[in-house]
């Protein structure tokens, strides 16, 4: 489980969080939502220990990440796979290559497993035939799930969304919904979703946790944003549905 209890972060005097409280349970997919720089992102790097608050604590597993050596810090960190929202896939690597580079990184497997392990996690992400191709050659929406399959490549127990359906059209949009449904269910893996797309959130959230300058004044399920009297919120939820259905392109 992660905890995170009382976190403030500010930049240049600037208060991005503002005493934040939220608790992640396990094996559910957590969508936490918000304006452009409401601090979402932010979030999601103190997760995972990218960055330290200047007040507050991430407690995962029941280890205070501010109390860990740098040694004990990187084994919590392997508990962890990302998908950064742009991918950031080594442009240079195949994608083949660029599954196995986390395996080669933090596992003692030998090559015959590596690759392997990186063909069942590009056939997971339905790409089985994309291991030889450089990302230039992919469509966005593929990218994306090349970065998915190596940010599960190492069987994480959390797997971090950075808007994960962010510059993709609808219907492959709706590929990626699925796909982090379906790899929660299959790996049992717990997801932190960051995104702004309340399409993908009605999809595929078990909890929602809105974060609106600096803090989060809500949290609930699907069932209780439907029934949610604040303003702040529904006038969020109802500008980003207005962009609901707009037609599909081929990616």
């Amino acid at each position: 489980m992660i905890q995170i209890r009382d976190l403030s972060k500010s930049f240049g005097g600037n208060a991005v969080l503002r005493n934040v409280d939220l608790d992640v349970p396990e094996g559910e997919v957590t969508c936490i939502i918000g304006r452009s720089g409401s601090g979402k992102s932010v979030l999601m790097r103190h997760i995972v220990g990218l960055l330290e608050p200047d007040a507050g604590r991430v407690i995962v597993d029941g280890a205070p990440l501010d109390e860990l050596t740098y040694s004990e810090l990187r084994q919590v960190r392997r508990k962890f796979g990302v998908l950064f929202q742009g991918g950031a896939l080594f442009d240079s690597m195949s994608a083949r290559d660029n599954v196995e580079f986390p395996l080669r990184t933090f596992t003692e497997l030998s090559p015959k497993e590596i690759r392997q392990r990186a063909d069942e996690c590009l056939e997971l992400v339905e790409l089985p035939d994309a291991g030889p191709k450089k990302p230039a050659e992919l469509s966005g929406g593929q990218q994306k799930r090349v970065a998915l399959a190596r940010a599960i490549a190492i069987e994480p127990k959390y797997i971090l969304y950075d808007e994960p359906t962010s510059g993709l059209d609808p219907e492959t949009s709706n590929t990626i919904d699925e796909l982090i449904h379906r790899l929660g269910t299959t790996m049992g893996t717990t997801s932190v979703v960051v995104t702004h797309d309340m399409h993908s959130v009605l999809s595929i959230a078990d909890r929602i946790a809105f974060v609106h300058e600096g803090t989060i004044p809500w949290t609930g399920t699907v069932d209780d944003l439907h029934r949610a009297e604040s303003e702040t919120l529904l006038a969020f939820v109802r500008a980003n549905e207005y962009k609901i259905g707009v037609p599909s392109e081929t990616a």
